[in-house]
């Protein structure tokens, strides 16, 4: 793993800690002895944490760049994994590798897995009993944590029922994702573009939230499944 800023390297090593400070992805704790200290000047403020202590607050400055507040150790921290390690605000740094490859928008969690497979399932979806969309060619993701997302083509898409939003999101599976408003509800769909290697499958095909309409599978109505987008 390795970070940058100001166009240089601050931290890189092979020995990367994974910590679950939130449920759904890990963040990267770099082993001190891995990270330029003359980057590190401390600020003499501290940020409590119930389950990791007490830190101590950095700013990180390389080459003429300076990120505020961007960095963190818990010297006594009462998870002793943690003790001897820096970790980094994601944002706060320029780019972020794993080897050769940049990771973009939070770290990779090794327990989430993305399958795209091809079907001939029958989907139709509905937006306040309008049929927004209806195909036998879906191809169906599956993401560790999350329900089965249908990607449908845009020639079984009712395009004249989308208006494009400016909302955009990253995934550091899939990529940006575009979002339209469905028959005047707001960000009911979104597509990839140009997606990750590991994505291509669904590229430029449409996906809709299940949780926030009405989807048939092989004319059985799902129910709306609930998750932390519902």
């Amino acid at each position: 793993m390795r970070t940058y800023l100001g166009g240089r390297v601050v931290a890189d090593t092979t020995s990367a800690l994974l910590v679950w400070e939130v449920p759904y992805y890990p963040a990267y704790y770099f082993p001190a002895d891995d990270v330029d200290a003359s980057a590190l000047k401390p600020t003499g403020a501290t940020k409590h944490s119930p389950s990791r202590g007490d830190a101590v607050v950095y700013t990180v400055t390389s080459g003429t760049a300076e990120a505020k507040d961007a960095a963190l150790s818990y010297p006594e921290s009462p998870l002793e994994e943690i003790r001897g390690h820096i970790r980094f605000e994601w944002d706060a740094m320029d780019a972020w590798f794993e080897e050769d490859e940049e990771v973009f928008t939070h770290p990779r969690d090794p327990y989430t897995r993305v399958d795209i497979l091809p079907s001939q399932r029958h989907v139709r979806v509905e937006v306040g009993g309008v049929t927004v969309a209806d195909s036998r060619s879906p191809r169906i993701l599956f993401e560790t944590g999350l329900p089965p997302r249908y990607y449908l083509p845009k020639t079984d898409v009712r395009l004249d029922l989308l208006e494009s939003s400016d909302t955009v999101t990253h995934c550091p599976y899939k990529g940006s994702a575009q979002y339209w408003t469905v028959n005047g509800e707001k960000d009911l769909a979104w597509s990839y573009r140009t997606p990750l290697p590991e994505s291509e499958k669904v590229a430029g095909l449409i996906a809709f939230y299940d949780e926030k309409l009405d989807v048939y599978v092989d004319d059985v109505l799902q129910p709306r499944p609930k998750t932390k987008f519902s």
